[in-house]
């Protein structure tokens, strides 16, 4: 009995970093503007989460990797020193990624909006 609960124990302690395991999303920033805000939401709900960086500014030419976010699909906000947002929809993180946040990728989003 003892042997099985052990076999059993184990075999949960190997699978749980799988379950658990969370991804690091790494941006840079490469744009012409400060990012002062990074939001994710799930993509099945409508409320963002809170503001990644807080009181911290993600400058031009720095980077930021987020630890802890949990796999999925989800929408991303960021917003720069002017107040415009970029919303990127349904962006799935599996692992490490690596998000590199350029003039053009900002300018594309003031477009549409």
């Amino acid at each position: 009995m003892k042997l099985r609960h052990s076999l059993a124990l184990a075999a949960v302690m190997l699978c749980a970093p799988w379950i658990a395991q969370a991804a690091q999303v790494k941006f840079i920033n490469q744009s012409s503007w400060e990012i002062h805000e990074i939001y994710f939401s799930p993509a099945s709900q409508k409320s963002w989460g809170e503001d990644h960086l807080g009181e911290d500014i993600l400058e031009k030419g720095d980077s930021l990797t987020l630890s802890g976010v949990d796999n999925g699909v989800w929408d991303v906000r960021v917003v720069d020193e002017d107040g415009d947002e970029c919303i990127i929809e349904d962006v799935s993180i599996d692992g490490s990624d690596s998000w590199t946040i350029r003039d053009a990728d900002l300018l594309a989003c003031q477009a549409n909006s």
